[in-house]
């Protein structure tokens, strides 16, 4: 088959990753021709700042370098900038530094072009030594100036700005860093952590204006009369004073206004410079009229997607190129963008993970499996300046309505400050001790309740009693043979080696190809740590899909969705549409994989028995010795004598050596050998308690209004009621109920999946309670009146876990994942939409057999329950 042809235009991290990618996944499907503006290989542009700084070379920081390309077979135009694209013809025209030009035809374009950084409209922009920090060609510029020039102003006092002055601090140049807002990293900091930085920074050397607004860049030339009296002045003062080598100061006599002072360097120099010079920058004037010396100016006040090439080929720009959830572009579906120039649902995204995220379902699209879909990213900061760590997200600046938890050591140089509204985290600002950023950004985005955690909230995850739970300072002074993964046995050299070698750039890799973290998780902050101090950034502030399994690379929710968007009606199908690693799948994802498909298409898709864990394939719980437990339901946990007389003549006959009963009001048969089974739940003559299964278990309830005289409603008839409508339910996961007849709650309504409390007025409603081994609190739902309305909202929140949970995920998690404001919107706010969830778990409900007496309609193989001779 003849391959198509894919040309990418772009050599940086974001479209180079998507070829990565693609090449994983379909190695064959395209001849691959790359341009590159740069006369570089694929390089780690977060990294250029410890190059400026001397701490790594420029070859330390390649990515791909060019036996990569070589390898897989991909042609590299390295230093040709494509000039135009002629869409009608599907060709690229390209010219390099020589002004030769060349052609390269296309069936599918990736548009990669990055960013470019934004230049102040000032006079003076075009000097010489005026420059941005974007490239290695900036970077080389910076060190070759920090050679031969003494005095750098770096305007900008982010993140860029503030690693640029840092990188020329310690080549030796002397740097003022010039910030228009009355703090640094307005956007990343709160005012307190701001100061504290720049104290830190200040201690370190630097020196800052802020507030200071630029008015031009200035050459020899440009200094007025002032100045060039001033300079002779100085010039004999000195000479007078031939002894004096202070250099930071004017010599003593009458000052001139402040708004004229100029530095000792700009005086001293002037003649030197207009002979020397003449074009390059020698100042920097501010609208005061203040000026100060600078051999060197270097922007770093932001950037903005480079879409000139794309507006030239009349494809849709507004913040970016933009593209779909596919990444491909609105205008032209054969033309890609990923990467800092594509705007995705209005956002333009700068960080690397949410561009290796794009990077992915790219790839997917251009190997035609079209399963991928881009949603957008939510993101932290987490960031390292100077040697300082840094961490924010959310709304970190508070207000109107917030409350704040705040943490200040300024000696020890620490700084917490978290954002509370309405009982959630929604906000957080670190310094120094960063650790915790990315529990806090979990807290954040999974909208967690926070009341019952509050008083250990501002120590951490760990709270102060985990030894792997560290700071990057201790990341830092650990040796290579100290251990990071107690779990796993691995040590720091092993996890910064692999960084470093395999070019990993999120958590999830490190996990993937050094199992640290992977296991306990107590070690997580200590990893990223590391991490940052290896990759040169933190890449793991967006979160990152799970595979389901190792057999695929496809996390849960595009399983579900591809098998809906599909209509795929057997696992062969999904496996074989997904591209599974592992034809036939493992335990793990055949169960998963089984339930999406009967529970998205009920009666059309069929149940695979051979496809469910051991118990549901024998409709018993199989027990430490290998018998098993028998549990027949019993509604709402009410009995008779004829269901006690039934299961003592069955206890008796088949000699069951225990007789338990459950926390949830039912009763437990233990002991039963398996080839006994059937005739256990013959003569019981009990509907199935389910107590095997993903499905719904018990409902628990107290008596209610009918006997006791605290009730206000009839808690035992409403449990029988919800668990005769809903008792054939399989799930996600296991689902209890619990039904309590007045506010004093004695079935323990607050830890169910769903609770339901009867009051005066009807009755309220909880879900996503979980009594296991980490109790939580169900969240209030909804308040109603009538036993009618109770089991429409039960059935409707039960639909809805069923169709959009993920497998073996609880309820508590389900709604931790979508948000509880999702669930409202779902239930209590859509009227219409929540009758359709109950009547859809009503048709999937219907004719629902019982696998105790059902065998045949249950699919219910009677083979494993003959006994074996010996």
């Amino acid at each position: 088959m003849k391959k198509m042809k894919l040309v990418m235009v772009g050599n940086g991290m974001a479209g180079v990753r998507t070829l990565e990618e693609l090449l994983k996944i379909a190695p064959e499907l395209y001849d691959i021709t790359v341009f590159g503006a740069e006369p570089h290989p694929n390089y780690n542009r977060i990294l250029l700042s410890p190059v400026l700084a001397g701490e790594q070379t420029l070859d330390e920081i390649v990515l791909n370098d060019w036996s990569w390309y070589t390898d897989n077979h991909i042609t590299l135009h390295a230093g040709w900038r494509v000039t135009s694209v002629d869409r009608i013809k599907r060709v690229v025209h390209a010219q390099n530094a020589t002004g030769e030009t060349l052609s390269a035809e296309y069936d599918r374009l990736l548009l990669c072009t990055g960013s470019n950084p934004f230049m102040l409209p000032i006079p003076g922009k075009d000097l010489k030594g005026v420059i941005a920090y974007r490239d290695i060609a900036d970077t080389q510029a910076m060190i070759d100036a920090a050679s031969q020039y003494k005095h750098t102003v770096v305007i900008g006092g982010g993140l860029l700005g503030l690693e640029a002055a840092n990188g020329l601090m310690r080549r030796g140049m002397q740097v003022s860093v010039v910030h228009v807002m009355p703090t640094l990293m307005d956007r990343q900091l709160d005012s307190v952590a701001a100061k504290l930085l720049q104290k830190s920074l200040e201690e370190r050397g630097l020196r800052f204006l802020m507030g200071a607004q630029t008015q031009a860049l200035l050459k020899p030339a440009d200094l007025g009369d002032w100045e060039a009296e001033r300079a002779a002045q100085v010039k004999e003062e000195h000479a007078q004073r031939a002894g004096d080598t202070e250099q930071n100061a004017l010599p003593p006599g009458p000052r001139p206004d402040a708004a004229h002072q100029a530095t000792i360097a700009v005086v001293l120099n002037l003649e030197e410079k207009l002979a020397s010079s003449p074009d390059r920058v020698c100042a920097v004037r501010f609208k005061d009229g203040s000026v100060v010396a600078a051999d060197l100016v270097v922007m770093a006040v932001g950037i903005r997607p480079n879409t000139e090439l794309a507006q030239a080929m009349r494809l849709h720009c507004d913040k970016g190129i933009v593209v779909n959830d596919t990444l491909q572009t609105i205008t032209d579906a054969r033309i890609y963008s990923v990467g800092e120039c594509a705007a995705h649902r209005g956002t333009a995204y700068g960080l690397v993970a949410p561009l290796f995220e794009q990077a992915k379902v790219a790839a997917n699209h251009l190997a035609q499996f079209g399963i991928g879909r881009y949603v957008g990213s939510l993101t932290s900061t987490k960031l390292k300046v100077t040697g300082i760590d840094l961490f924010s997200a959310g709304n970190f600046a508070g207000g109107e309505g917030t409350e704040e938890i705040v943490m200040s050591d300024p000696k020890g140089g620490v700084y917490k400050k978290l954002v509370l509204k309405d009982d959630k985290l929604v906000g957080a600002c670190l310094y120094g001790d960063t650790v915790d950023g990315s529990w806090y950004f979990k807290l954040l985005r999974d909208g967690r309740h926070i009341a019952d955690i509050r008083d250990k909230l501002m120590f951490g995850e760990s709270n102060m009693g985990d030894a792997g739970h560290q700071g990057q300072n201790k990341a830092a002074a650990m040796k290579d043979s100290d251990e990071v993964c107690g779990c796993n046995g691995v040590t720091k050299g092993t996890i910064c080696k692999t960084i470093r070698e395999k070019g990993l750039f999120t958590l999830d890799e490190v996990r993937k190809h050094t199992k640290a973290s992977a296991s306990c998780g107590s070690c997580t902050g200590l990893v990223e740590q590391l991490l940052i101090l290896t990759a040169g950034a933190d890449y793991s502030a967006t979160p990152k899909t799970k595979a389901l399994c190792a057999c695929t690379d496809h996390g849960h929710q595009a399983v579900r969705d591809a098998i809906k968007a599909n209509k795929l009606l057997k696992i062969a199908d999904v496996f074989a549409f997904m591209e599974w690693k592992t034809p036939n799948g493992c335990a793990s994802c055949r169960p998963a994989v089984n339930y999406y498909l009967i529970s998205t298409w009920p009666k059309e898709a069929k149940d695979d028995p051979q496809s469910r864990f051991i118990n549901e394939r024998s409709h018993a719980n199989i027990q430490k010795d290998g018998t098993y437990s028998v549990i027949p339901r019993m509604w709402g946990g009410e009995t008779s004598a004829s269901e006690l007389r039934r299961i003592a003549d069955v206890v008796d006959k088949y000699q069951i050596p225990t007789v338990k009963v459950t926390g949830g009001q039912r009763i437990d048969l233990l002991g039963v050998k398996k080839e006994l089974l059937p005739a256990v739940w013959q003569d019981l003559g009990m509907p199935s308690g389910h107590a095997y299964a993903k499905a719904l278990r018990t409902v628990k309830t107290c008596v209610g209004s009918e006997w006791c005289r605290m009730g206000t409603q009839d808690s035992t008839q409403m449990g029988k009621d919800l668990e005769r409508a809903m008792w054939r339910m399989y799930a996600p996961h296991k689902v209890k109920f619990a039904v309590s007849g007045c506010p004093r709650n004695c079935a323990e309504a607050g830890i169910k999946d769903v609770g339901i409390i009867g009051v005066d007025s009807g009755w309220e409603m909880y879900v996503a309670g979980n009594g296991g081994i980490k109790t939580e609190v169900a969240h209030f739902l909804v308040k109603v009146k009538t036993a009618a309305e109770v089991l429409e909202y039960t059935g409707a929140f039960c639909e809805l876990y069923r169709a959009e949970g993920w497998y073996l995920e609880r309820t508590v998690h389900f709604v931790n994942r979508v948000g509880l404001d999702y669930v409202k919107k779902r239930i209590v706010e859509d009227a219409a939409g929540r009758k359709t969830l109950w009547e859809n778990l009503q048709f999937a409900l219907d004719g629902e057999p019982d696998p105790w007496f059902e065998f045949d309609k249950a699919a219910v193989d009677t083979r494993q329950f003959e006994a074996i001779s010996v």
